[in-house]
C-alpha cells in the first residue's frame, strides 16, 4: 500500500512538471529550467505555509500555499521567456543557469531566514515548523491526486480541442506559417513558458511537502525536474502518454524511497542501487526511444519575424 501511495505522489509531481515542459516546448521554447522553477515554487509555498497562523482552515492553507507556488514559479519562468524570446538567447544555457541560480538562492535565503528567526541558535527553525504542519496540510494527499487528474484532462482538452492549443502547437511546429495567418508567435511562446512556470511551481510544492522530507533545498529537488523532462520525451509531448509515463517513472522513484520494506532483497541489493534506479531507468528508456521521438520541429529555435 505504501508503494502505491508513493507512486501516486511522485506521479503527481512528474505529471505537473512534465505537462509544464510540454506546453513550453509545444510553443517552441525548450525549458531545461524546470528544476529551478520547482525549487522557486516550493520556496514560495514553504514561506507562505510558515507565515499562516495556527488555526487557519486546511482548505485556506492549501489554496494559499499552491497560489504562492504558482506565482513564484511563473515569475521565475519569466527569466527564460525574456531571455529566449526577446533576446533570442541559447535556451539550453538559460535553463541550466536557472537551475543553478534557484538552488543556490534557495539555500542562502532559507539559511538567512532561519538564522534571523532563531538568532543563530537553531538554523533549522523554519524547517522544523513546516515539517510539523506537513500532515495538517496534506492529510492523505487526495487533494494533489485530484488536481493531477484535473490537470491531465484540462491539458488534453486545451491542447487538442481549443483554438489556443492549436495555435500553440502551430508556433512550435512552424512559427513563420503561424505568423502569416495572424498568430502572435511571441505571445504564444510567452504563454507556453508561463504555463510551464505555473505547473512547475505546483510540482515543486508537491515534491517538498508530500514526496520529500528535506526542506533545506541543499540538493534542490534532487533531479525531479530532469526526470519530468524524461517523462515528457517518453510521453511524446502528449498529455495522456505523459500521464502513463509518469506512473511508470513514479513507481521506480517510489521503490527508491520504500526499498527498506523489501526485507528479502535488502541484504542482496545495496540501498544506493534503489536510489539510482529511477535515473538509470530514465537513461535506458531514453536510449531506446529517443530515435522515435517526434519533438516539435521549431523547439529551441529563436523566432525571427523576418525569416520565411
Amino acid at each position: 500500500m505504501l508503494l502505491i501511495q508513493y507512486t501516486l505522489i511522485y506521479a503527481s509531481v512528474l505529471i505537473f512538471v512534465a505537462m509544464g515542459g510540454m506546453f513550453s516546448e509545444r510553443s517552441g521554447v525548450i525549458n531545461l529550467g524546470l528544476e529551478g522553477i520547482m525549487v522557486m515554487g516550493a520556496l514560495g509555498g514553504a514561506f507562505v505555509l510558515y507565515s499562516l497562523p495556527v488555526g487557519t482552515p486546511a482548505l485556506v492553507i492549501i489554496l494559499l500555499t499552491i497560489l504562492a507556488s504558482v506565482l513564484f514559479g511563473m515569475l521565475y519562468s519569466l527569466f527564460l521567456a525574456v531571455a529566449a524570446i526577446n533576446f533570442k538567447a541559447d535556451q539550453t544555457l538559460v535553463g541550466t543557469a536557472m537551475n543553478m541560480l534557484a538552488t543556490a538562492a534557495a539555500v542562502v535565503i532559507v539559511k538567512a531566514f532561519n538564522n534571523a528567526r532563531s538568532g543563530g541558535t537553531n538554523p533549522s527553525a523554519i524547517l522544523d515548523y513546516i515539517a510539523n504542519r506537513k500532515v495538517f496540510l496534506l492529510g492523505d494527499f487526495n487533494i494533489y491526486m485530484i488536481l493531477t487528474v484535473i490537470l491531465v484532462a484540462a491539458a488534453y482538452v486545451i491542447l487538442k480541442k481549443t483554438r489556443f492549443g492549436l495555435r500553440l502547437m502551430a508556433c512550435g511546429e512552424h512559427p513563420q506559417a503561424a505568423d502569416s495567418v495572424g498568430i502572435n508567435v511571441y505571445k504564444m511562446r510567452y504563454a507556453g513558458v508561463l504555463i510551464s512556470g505555473f505547473c512547475g511551481g505546483v510540482g515543486g510544492i508537491i515534491y517538498i511537502s508530500a514526496a520529500n522530507s528535506q526542506w533545506d533545498f541543499m540538493y534542490g529537488v534532487a533531479g525531479a525536474g530532469f526526470l519530468a523532462l524524461a517523462v515528457m520525451i517518453f510521453g511524446q509531448w502528449n498529455p495522456l502518454r505523459i500521464a502513463a509515463s509518469a506512473l511508470l517513472f513514479g513507481a521506480f522513484r517510489a521503490v527508491a524511497d520504500t526499498y527498506s520494506a523489501f526485507d528479502a532483497l535488502i541484504h542482496l541489493v545495496p540501498g544506493d542501487v534503489y536510489k539510482m534506479l529511477p535515473y538509470i531507468i530514465s537513461l535506458i528508456v531514453l536510449a531506446f526511444t529517443s530515435k522515435k521521438s517526434r519533438a516539435p520541429k521549431a523547439e529551441g529555435i529563436p523566432y525571427d519575424k523576418g525569416t520565411r
